[in-house]
């Protein structure tokens, strides 16, 4: 039975941060290795993980001197990996008992590099929201689509969720330092590196209770939801596309010439639209290779978002209205 390194940022996490500690130790597979790393927390996550490290020696504890964000907390984790596989950990899930051993006999029967899975998506009472993220999502459709395509699966679509993670080792090199870009977590750019490198299999089962509270970082609820205007949507969807692909050039070396090709076309076509007011009617089969595995409905949203945002803004001005009533 190989060891596992389970990597775990926490940051003030004193509420669900025991559940998820004893979610971990009483797994089925034991033989791991639990390394947290605190990114400065203001209360009293840290007691609580040095409580369950007098009762359990498979925790070890390292501290920030200052906060520096779960991206760089989780670079300093993964240089602490000693053992052949590891996975990463959220401080407000809860694994189910079997993660650990259904993720690393997948793995193992597939002879894959890299390894996830579904999540449960659960309220802050771990009441069921969804029984499928990915589904919630619409990334199995994606996923069943792409999984043999690393460059669709993660360049175009970003399917895998960190926590539901588990890697070798070896690769690990290939993936730090992450990317200076706010828009790229650590999880988006080691599925892309691992998919377009390597072998990426899917477990299409839950294998974790994805807490969604006030305080998540990511999750199911989605960041233009927030945003009151058109305007604002349109040119957040567009700039994250661009400081993304402007990333993935700047890391040529990833890319096969084919996919190099594909980033600098597709970045051109974002820049193209980025000050489009009205309507435009180049790159619309660019648009097509991009959003083509996405859900018809939308699908058609973005198409006019993007390209004729002079039909879609009325209609976005009257849901806005309809939501304040």
């Amino acid at each position: 039975m190989e060891k596992i390194d389970i990597l775990l940022a926490t940051y003030n996490g004193k509420k669900y941060i025991g559940e998820l500690i004893n979610s971990i130790i009483n797994q089925t597979y034991i033989n791991f290795r639990l390394l947290v790393c605190d990114d400065c927390s203001t209360d009293n996550t840290v007691s609580i993980i040095e409580d369950y490290i007098k009762k359990d020696n498979r925790i070890e504890l390292y501290k920030n001197s200052k906060n520096i964000g779960s991206n760089k907390t989780f670079e300093f984790l993964l240089s602490k990996v000693e053992n052949k596989y590891f996975m990463f950990a959220d401080q407000d899930d809860i694994w189910n008992k079997d993660k650990i051993e259904l993720t690393y006999n997948k793995l193992i029967e597939e002879k894959a590099d890299l390894v996830f899975t579904d999540l449960e998506v659960v309220d802050e009472k771990l009441i069921t929201i969804n029984k499928s993220f990915n589904r919630l999502k619409n990334y199995n459709r994606k996923i069943k689509k792409c999984i043999n395509n690393g460059y669709d699966l993660e360049v175009l679509y970003n399917t895998i969720t960190g926590c539901t993670i588990l890697s070798k080792k070896s690769w690990i090199i290939n993936f730090l330092p992450f990317p200076n870009n706010k828009n790229i977590l650590y999880d988006y750019w080691i599925g892309l590196i691992v998919a377009l490198k390597g072998k990426v299999v899917y477990l299409d089962i839950p294998t974790i209770k994805y807490r969604q509270h006030s305080n998540n970082q990511v999750g199911s609820s989605r960041y233009v939801d927030k945003l009151s205007d058109f305007d604002s949507v349109r040119e957040h969807l567009i700039n994250l596309r661009i400081n993304n692909f402007s990333t993935f050039i700047e890391n040529s070396n990833l890319f096969t010439n084919y996919q190099n090709e594909l980033n600098k076309k597709y970045l051109q076509y974002y820049l193209n639209i980025k000050d489009k007011k009205y309507m435009n009617f180049k790159g619309l089969i660019t648009f097509n290779k991009i959003y083509k595995n996405e859900r018809i409905l939308l699908y058609l949203a973005l198409f006019f978002i993007f390209n004729f945002p002079i039909l879609v803004k009325p209609l976005y001005k009257i849901r806005s209205l309809i939501k304040r009533v």
